[in-house]
């Protein structure tokens, strides 16, 4: 089946290297239509099977249907946005309010960029939001929902981030001491990631009906494989 993609967040690290291999890796094109991306200013991108919808996303989301799976890697920092409030309507609220839109418009599959130790019970204000994001998720009806938990990005990013550069160098001189139950903690290529949500849009029948699929990281790398 032929299979059309939302995908929002195509201008951070994840998100635009999602967008090179939906455009471009031969087994994506072969079984991908179309790609439409929802952002707040363009990517600069063309290509006959790109459609960009610049939107406001506190209006109404209409015109999603058509859309088979839907691809988020929308996020933040707390130094970026500024305050608490800001950051949770970014790695929160605009997610969920896509998500919902989405599934009333009859997506069947959503994958979302989450974080290792995502939990809506955490003490910490960034994992707290991430798992609250979840459990709304899980909630919506989607017959396959894909949560993705990568540790810390590696990458270049277009607006660099000090301090993950420093916690990335950390994680990688520590790598080898990430062993058993704590690999999943490892600090993981943000293309990785990108090819691991792009590879749920090609998952057949997109794989767990009914359920939340969790990757961390050596699902990730293993499904990363597939594009």
């Amino acid at each position: 089946m032929s299979r059309r993609v939302l995908l929002v967040g195509a201008t951070g690290l994840v998100g635009g290297r999602a967008l090179e291999h939906l455009l471009a890796s031969p087994r994506v094109v072969a079984r991908v239509s179309g790609v439409t991306v929802l952002a707040r200013r363009t990517t600069g991108r063309s290509d006959t099977r790109l459609e960009e919808r610049v939107v406001d996303f506190e209006a109404p989301l209409e015109g999603l249907e058509g859309h088979t799976d839907v691809l988020c890697a929308l996020g933040t920092t707390m130094k970026q946005a500024g305050s608490k409030d800001a950051f949770r309507r970014v790695d929160h609220d605009i997610p969920l309010r896509v998500a919902e839109a989405a599934r009333r418009a009859g997506a069947r599959s959503f994958a979302l960029v989450s974080s290792v130790g995502a939990d809506a019970r955490s003490s910490s204000f960034y994992l707290r939001t991430k798992g609250e994001l979840e459990e709304a998720l899980r909630v919506l009806g989607f017959p396959a929902l894909h949560l993705l938990r990568p540790g810390v990005l590696l990458g270049e990013r277009a607006a660099p981030r000090f301090g993950e550069r420093l916690g990335a160098a950390a994680m990688k001189v520590g790598a080898s001491l990430l062993v058993g139950g704590l690999r999943r903690y490892r600090a993981i290529e943000g293309d990785v990631v990108a090819r691991a949500l792009v590879a749920t849009a090609l998952l057949e029948g997109n794989a767990r009906e009914g359920g939340a699929r969790v990757l961390e990281h050596d699902a990730l790398v293993d499904l990363a494989g597939a594009v």
